[in-house]
């Protein structure tokens, strides 16, 4: 037997990175004064490679497969000469047969496939569930503005028009109400700039001479323009009117207490 022979499985194992212990040291050594092997050792795991590209890219060169099979058949008439009672050495240990090279490979480059994969479905699913988000939030907002356009074109909402108090009625107020759903859109113009721990509140108050309801806590702009939009109102309530107060800044809520500052005058 030659040292050639001696190492053929050797070299399998070294070239998955399979071989350990004493026989990697062993074959090492050999390998640093065999240029034969070292050569062999190359052209298998050039072979390798180009097996495990016939799971996804093109076919390997037919003299690679081939050069590699007849490895193959070469190991199976070196192990039937071994002699049983003197291979023990070589024999003994579980050997790694060279058909299942191009089959690792092959399962390795099928799992670097699997996570690739997997990472493109979680981010998909992290688009979806945004794309999700972002189309409940713009249905929302659609469904606000088909309650504004709504309370604005209804030939029933009740409309009334607030002035100033006394002789300058420079500031201006709007009420378009819906009672049969509670929708309310107040608008204001040339508001007084609000003093400090000040706040306006809107009072509706109730056709049938009850407690005024408050609708409402705002601000105006610098222009002195402020709007409210839809404040939650008790349901089936009929306005007689609608009343701005200056109130605390925390509001009053059970009932006026601060001066009135514009006043409906129609409905």
């Amino acid at each position: 037997m030659s040292l050639h022979e001696e190492f053929a499985d050797d070299l399998a194992l070294y070239a998955l990175g399979s071989l350990d212990g004493a026989e990697r040291q062993t074959l090492e050594k050999h390998l640093k004064g065999c240029a034969s092997c070292r050569r062999e050792l190359e052209l298998l795991r050039g072979d390798g490679s180009l097996l495990a590209l016939t799971t996804a890219g093109p076919k390997p060169p037919a003299r690679a497969r081939q050069r590699l099979m007849s490895a193959i058949a070469e190991e199976s008439k070196v192990s039937s000469r071994l002699p049983v009672a003197g291979a023990a050495s070589i024999s003994e240990r579980p050997r790694l047969s060279w058909w299942l090279v191009p089959g690792l490979i092959t399962l390795a480059a099928l799992a670097v496939v699997c996570v690739s994969l997997w990472r493109q479905n979680s981010t998909l699913h992290e688009d979806v569930a945004l794309l999700r988000t972002q189309i409940a939030d713009q249905g929302n907002k659609l469904e606000q503005a088909n309650e504004v356009a709504a309370t604005l074109l209804d030939p029933e909402a009740t409309r009334i028009e607030l002035v100033a108090v006394g002789n300058k009625p420079q500031p201006r107020g709007k009420a378009i109400y819906q009672r049969r759903n509670r929708n309310l859109i107040f608008l204001a113009s040339n508001l007084p700039q609000l003093p400090a721990e000040k706040i306006y509140e809107l009072w509706l108050f109730p056709a049938n001479g009850g407690a005024p309801i408050a609708a409402g806590l705002f601000k105006p702009d610098a222009r002195g323009s402020a709007t409210v939009v839809n404040p939650p109102l008790p349901e089936g309530v009929e306005a007689k009117n609608f009343v701005v107060t200056l109130e605390p800044e925390s509001g009053s809520h059970e009932s006026p207490r601060g001066t009135p500052v514009i006043v409906g005058v129609g409905g």
